[in-house]
């Protein structure tokens, strides 16, 4: 490449001119001439305010020489007619150029107070990096400083290795069908360390008192990047619409913008939300949002926000809960009707109470002389009998209405206590022994109670089918329900029937898998659905003295 004829003539790099603190052997350093960024370095040095200049300096100083360790930084000594004579800002990463230029108006506009500026970096070449600049003795080259980059190579890559790497990277991301934006939250770092060092340790409290820190977060904070997928979900033409402060990502999702925030402050490496966007089209989608923070030696000024539209996600797995709703209803109804007998009887017994005790009220009160405290009693009788009947209805009505599952913290052991009234005409009628062992002490669960009877309810009916046919002998069942080492609630129903083949063991809880002439193999399936909803687990086994070992864990509340 031809130098401009503007250019200084080059003189030798030599180690002499370096200043103390500077390496002349592991120091990278370029021979700068600002000849033609004077009056920028002179305005911006007086204090004048000019938008991007940063970048102008940077592109207009040129590079007039280089030594051997900024060779190898490039690549490779031939590298050298490709270097001199280029702007600075292709040879230094963008991370750094903020610093550069301000050592750089510094050392170029005040000599010789300020003939030797140097500051620490993040840079992907050296750990621990140092970039120093400094100027000729007195007023020989006005025009001139010096840079270099002193450090511990952080590898053996060089710098256009490494700056081909991040094209490639940056190609990958910008084709990536996601929405990804890159974001530099840099001015919030600097607002946390002011908080921490007035003593601010507890971020949400602190942001109780002062909600208006959240808003200036969405202010200062700008998007400074982003993908064609971020482009597609916003509904902009292109990326340089979102460039910009973040306000508009959280503009329907504030307690979303809060969340970040503290994680933010707290140090936390990523953050997962859910939330409501708002694009720039008018269209108000789900989505959610993942924000990855960098950590030191990172840049900093790179956080990494990913969004994915999940509305229609959502909305499948909304009518995919209302199915299994469904399906369950439609289990409970047949569980019903198996039971159907059982729910007569119990039916008629509060109703026979209610005409006999009507009967014998009407009695009283047809004698000559009433006797109205008789009377009384028969008729609170009746209330009693009614109230009965009533809640017999309900306890119907319940397990065979239509609801959404609604977790809630539940007594297991009273969930097991009703569902017992549905079956405890059956035992009676086929004399069957049923022994209960529930452990008073059991912590809640978290659940719905309408699901988890039904599980039991299933299970007793399945106890009773296998205990019916014995033919001879007594018919057993045993309930327990106690605290396992983990912490977890278990419920274990026990039968004395005769079993579960050890060929059906492993299918016993899939779908339409049956032993039953009439059954639907939908019991079992639908139980563990439920169970594994509540974050537990159910199993089935064998007992050592014969008959089948159901056994349910789940979680305490607190979990």
């Amino acid at each position: 490449m031809t130098r401009s004829s503007s250019l200084i003539a080059p003189q030798p790099l030599a180690s002499e001119r370096m200043p103390l603190g500077v390496t002349p052997d592991s120091a990278a350093c370029w021979e700068v001439d600002l000849s033609a960024m004077r009056a920028l370095v002179d305005r911006v040095a007086a204090g004048g305010d000019w938008t991007g200049w940063v970048a102008a300096l940077l592109h207009g100083a040129r590079i007039i020489d280089v030594n051997a360790r900024g060779l190898e930084l490039v690549g490779s000594p031939v590298a050298r007619d490709s270097m001199i004579g280029q702007p600075v800002a292709s040879f230094c990463p963008p991370e750094s150029w903020a610093i550069l230029a301000e050592l750089i108006v510094a050392v170029a506009s005040d000599r010789p107070d300020h003939a030797v500026q140097s500051r620490g970096i993040n840079s992907f070449m050296f750990r621990n990096a140092v970039l120093t600049v400094w100027g000729a003795p007195g007023d020989a080259r006005p025009d001139i400083v010096w840079v270099a980059v002193d450090g511990e190579m952080a590898d053996d890559r060089s710098f256009w290795s490494v700056r081909a790497s991040e094209q490639r990277y940056r190609r990958l991301i910008h084709h990536l069908p996601g929405a990804l934006l890159q974001v530099d939250a840099r001015p919030m770092g600097a607002a946390f360390y002011q908080l921490r060092s007035e003593g601010v340790t507890d971020i949400r409290a602190y942001l109780d008192a002062h909600p208006d820190l959240v808003d200036h977060a969405c202010q200062v904070v700008r998007v400074t990047d982003a993908n064609g997928g971020a482009a597609a979900l916003f509904g902009v033409a292109g990326v340089a619409d979102l460039v910009g402060p973040v306000e508009y990502i959280f503009a329907l999702a504030p307690d979303t913008a809060r969340r970040v925030t503290t994680a933010h402050f707290e140090g936390r490496r990523s953050v997962v939300e859910l939330m409501k966007l708002k694009t720039f089209d008018g269209r108000v989608i789900d989505a959610e949002l993942t924000v990855t923070f960098p950590t030191p030696p990172e840049s900093l000024d790179i956080t990494l926000l990913t969004i994915e539209d999940v509305t229609e996600r959502l909305r499948t797995e909304a009518e995919l809960r209302q199915l299994q709703a469904d399906y369950a209803r439609a289990s409970r109804i047949v569980t019903l009707g198996e039971l159907a007998s059982s729910i007569a009887h119990e039916v008629n017994q509060p109703l026979a109470a209610i005409a006999m005790n009507a009967d014998t009220s009407l009695r009283w009160l047809s004698r000559e002389e009433p006797n109205l405290d008789k009377v009384r009693q028969l008729n609170a009788r009746i209330a009693e009998s009614a109230r009965h009947a009533s809640d017999i209805v309900q306890r119907i009505r319940g397990m065979a209405s239509r609801h959404l599952p609604e977790p809630v913290p539940v007594d297991f052991n009273a969930v097991i206590e009703q569902a017992m009234l549905f079956i405890c005409h059956e035992v009676e009628a086929r004399a069957i022994r049923l022994s209960v062992t529930l452990d008073i002490g059991v912590p809640r669960v978290l659940g719905d109670r309408v699901q988890l009877q039904q599980v039991i309810v299933n299970l007793l009916v399945n106890a009773l089918q296998a205990v019916a046919p014995r033919g001879f002998g007594e018919g057993r069942i045993a309930l327990a329900t106690g605290k396992a080492p983990d912490g977890a609630v278990f419920f274990t129903i026990h039968d004395n029937g005769p079993g579960i083949a050890e060929a059906d063991l492993p299918r016993i809880f899939d779908g339409f898998f049956t032993t039953k002439p009439d059954g639907m193999g939908i019991g079992l399936e639908l139980c563990q659905s439920i169970i594994a909803a509540h974050g537990g687990t159910i199993s089935a086994s064998n007992a050592a003295e014969g008959g089948a070992v159901f056994r349910i864990s789940i979680p305490p509340v607190e979990a």
